[in-house]
């Protein structure tokens, strides 16, 4: 019986397991998403979530080092350790937690694998808080030329205002001359 047994085996002995977070993590680090298998993904994020939450931990030069170490033990990759501390660590310092998204992305024609998308969430550019949001197209409509309209109206509304600022100016020179 497996009784409390709630890691997912991936149909893989433990040091093949531990092989393949170990990649995978240090892909995701590397590359700030990864697709991946739906069962990858969500036994990836409990591995790695626990490792970006030792990098906010920085109270003292020994503790830095010692965080340093114990994310090095467990992802053997000093590139993804040194992309972890110096960009990842910084970028989520506020957040108290929640570092990863997972996207289902539909089925895989070969073997009708779930695949999913593995995402940091802080470095996404379409979901950021920090990115500006382009300019809305204008709402459509079902009548002909509607949503046209109101867009040239918009536009139309600044030039308004700003020309009685332009024949203000030449007034006030005729009154300086005089």
């Amino acid at each position: 019986m497996r009784h409390g047994d709630k890691i997912n085996n991936l149909g893989r002995k433990k040091a093949h397991r531990v092989a393949l977070l170990q990649n995978l993590a240090s892909q995701l680090i590397t590359h700030k998403r990864i697709v991946t298998t739906l069962a990858k993904a969500k036994a990836l994020r409990t591995y790695v979530e626990p490792l970006i939450t030792k990098t906010k931990k920085n109270e003292s030069a020994a503790q830095i080092s010692h965080n340093h170490r114990l994310v090095f033990a467990e992802l053997q990759d000093k590139a993804a350790v040194k992309e972890l501390f110096t960009v990842i660590g910084p970028k989520i310092a506020s957040r108290p937690g929640g570092y990863t998204r997972i996207l289902k992305l539909g089925i895989r024609p070969g073997d009708n694998a779930e695949k999913a998308m593995i995402e940091l969430v802080d470095f996404n550019e379409i979901y950021g808080k920090g990115v500006e949001k382009a300019a809305e197209p204008a709402k459509k409509t079902r009548r002909a030329g509607g949503a046209k309209k109101k867009a040239e109206a918009a536009e139309a509304a600044p030039v308004a205002e700003e020309a009685p600022a332009v024949e203000e100016t030449p007034a006030v020179e005729d009154k300086a001359a005089e």
